[in-house]
């Protein structure tokens, strides 16, 4: 059976990347997304692509196959207004993306994982989990990306001594190819999380410029 790398958040810069990079090393890869044929140009051999809305967890836990190694959540939601403009309608919505999604990935993607007695769960964060006060705008991303890196955090404590890698690549910056934050330099982070050895877990990998 091939290994299998599932990408939630399938789309052009690190969606499209790691998913080249997974299947690069022999993985087969899904990559799923909201409107796939919008980027079925992007996947390339390893690479299949399906439809599924972040937004909706029964979706989301319903899309992942059995005996998924590797579960890359890249999603996320973003209602732009300060935070003071924010609702608690806007704040749900874009939380049951950033957070929900990935919750619901990871609880149809577990029990596999630890019957198999390893996989990694990889999320993708952002810098305004670290400090959400330079683009204000993104209030409510900054606390979907927070909410995220908590539970990549706790995850990693809870996961380690099963043999199960969660951890996340955060991203301190607008990705570009040609820049510290190039797509493809961002996506080779995922692999080397899940190369970790066991005892040798890394919780995160920062992004900086």
């Amino acid at each position: 059976m091939d290994r299998l790398c599932v990408v939630i958040g399938y789309g052009p810069g690190i969606g499209a990347a790691v998913a080249r990079r997974f299947a690069a090393a022999g993985f087969a890869v899904r990559g799923l997304c909201r409107s796939p044929d919008r980027h079925a140009a992007l996947a390339g051999p390893g690479v299949t692509l399906g439809a599924v809305d972040a937004a909706d967890a029964a979706a989301v836990a319903a899309s992942i196959p059995a005996g998924t190694e590797v579960l890359v959540y890249n999603a996320y939601a973003a209602h732009l207004a300060p935070p003071s403009a924010q609702t608690a309608a806007t704040l749900a919505a874009d939380f049951a993306v950033n957070v929900g999604g990935a919750m619901a990935a990871i609880g149809a993607a577990l029990p596999g994982m630890r019957a198999a007695g390893r996989g990694s769960i990889l999320l993708t964060g952002g810098g305004l989990a670290l400090d959400p006060t330079p683009w204000l705008p993104a209030a409510s991303l900054a606390i979907g990306k927070a909410g995220l890196r908590s539970l990549a955090l706790t995850l990693h404590a809870e996961l380690a001594p099963e043999g199960i890698h969660a951890g996340m690549v955060t991203v301190d910056g607008a990705v570009a190819p040609g820049t510290p934050f190039d797509p493809d330099r961002i996506a080779e982070a995922y692999l080397d999380l899940h190369r970790d050895p066991p005892g040798g877990f890394r919780a995160e990998t920062v992004f900086r410029g």
